[in-house]
């Protein structure tokens, strides 16, 4: 299930990003930056709608994806219905 951004408390809303960031230890290149610039970085995306917060009722957690892997887990999940004959 999606999660609008704009329905998170500003507070929980850096929260959730900054434990994303730290969870995902990604490679920037030659020049380290800093975990602000990374919040700052992923708060963009969810503005610009390239990632998006999910819920997992399954797993009862929540995470950021980008919009093409959200796109991809419901086809996969689209892929995995049992077919009735």
């Amino acid at each position: 299930m999606l999660i609008p951004y704009q329905q998170i408390a500003p507070e929980t809303l850096n929260s959730l990003i900054e434990h994303y960031v730290l969870r995902e230890g990604t490679d920037y290149g030659d020049s380290e930056i800093t975990t602000e610039q990374k919040v700052a970085q992923v708060k963009a995306q969810l503005q610009s709608g390239e990632a998006l917060i999910v819920f997992s009722e399954l797993h009862e957690s929540v995470n950021i994806v980008s919009k093409a892997q959200f796109h991809a887990m419901q086809s996969q999940d689209y892929d995995s219905e049992p077919t009735y004959d």
